[in-house]
């Protein structure tokens, strides 16, 4: 019965110390993916603003300047995109500026995090159906994916989130 109730004390003690490792290890990911989550909303606050304003005086900087916050695939969609925008917004002059109100942490891993980013875009243009330059302001939402590369923080992907805002 002793030694039962021994190899009893000794598995508990054994469970006790898993448990306790597995907590601790879990609350520092945790901390880990917490921080990453700030750090990355911090950059995508900054990167959304670069990366969706663009003016046709200076869009070739404009574009450079996205292009250098983003990684992987979306460095070949923006070079895609410049091919395109560059002479629509050049011949129609177009100034696109967008300013974050507001961002959210998605998700976070200590690598990668998905950033909602609410803005106030403006955007004007010479050319109208009526020949009078147009100014129009709305309300965007989009999803930057943040990645860390080595210690900095990239746009993996960006995504405009379009649709109406449910009012509840």
């Amino acid at each position: 019965m002793k030694l039962r109730l021994t190899a009893f004390l000794a598995l508990l003690a054994v469970v006790t110390g898993v448990a306790a490792l597995w907590v601790f290890l879990d609350a520092r990911r945790l901390e880990e993916s917490r921080r990453a989550g700030q750090e990355a909303s911090n950059a995508a606050v900054t990167y959304a603003a670069d990366m969706l304003s663009y003016d046709y005086r200076t869009i070739k900087e404009d574009l450079a300047r996205a292009k250098g916050h983003a990684t992987g695939d979306l460095v070949a969609r923006y070079e895609r995109l410049a091919a395109t925008l560059e002479p629509a917004a050049t011949r129609q002059k177009t100034v696109q500026q967008a300013v974050v109100a507001d961002a959210a942490v998605e998700s976070a891993t200590p690598d990668e995090v998905r950033v909602l980013v609410f803005l106030n875009m403006t955007t004007s243009s010479s050319e109208t159906s009526a020949g009078s330059p147009v100014r129009q302001v709305v309300q965007n939402r989009a999803r930057l994916v943040m990645v860390r590369i080595d210690d900095r923080w990239l746009v993996s992907d960006l995504s405009t989130l379009l649709g109406n805002t449910p009012i509840r």
